[in-house]
């Protein structure tokens, strides 16, 4: 796919905010070609191009259309590919199969990557940013936030 062509409104109107199966795929594909660009040469990428994926695996991961960490690493990876795109992907978008199965997943990579995800995630917990989260309410926020966009 050249996502050159491609944007937010295009994205949305085309797979809108409940993706599935292969669209998935795409989902995944543009939001790892994406990330490369923005990492390449910060500002390269779309970042909000970028927050539209992750917010479409974040959805899946919450209604159970994907395994509640299949996408995590590969969101963590977009958060940290510039500063732009670390501001704009919310830290709450790593769990969209919850936070306690994120972290557990995390733990249990045994990689700096995951560690890392990991430190980040606990050190927001520990600032309050996950207070009253739910994969569902996280959802329900960004279809009203994208319904009032289009």
């Amino acid at each position: 796919m050249n996502s050159v062509e491609v944007d937010e409104d295009i994205w949305l109107a085309r797979y809108g905010l409940h993706p599935r199966g292969r669209d998935l795929d795409a989902v995944r594909e543009l939001l790892a070609e994406q990330t490369r660009r923005e990492r390449k040469s910060q500002g390269h990428g779309d970042t909000i191009l970028m927050k539209l994926c992750v917010v479409q695996l974040f959805t899946a991961a919450a209604a159970g259309a994907t395994g509640p960490t299949d996408d995590v690493l590969l969101i963590w990876r977009a958060k940290r590919a510039s500063f732009d795109a670390g501001c704009s992907i919310d830290v709450q978008l790593l769990c969209g199969g919850g936070l306690d199965a994120t972290k557990a997943y995390l733990a249990g990579l045994g990689t700096e990557e995951g560690e890392a995800a990991l430190r980040w995630i606990t050190h927001c917990e520990e600032s309050e940013d996950f207070e009253e989260f739910t994969p569902a309410g996280w959802a329900a926020y960004y279809a009203e936030y994208y319904a009032q966009e289009g």
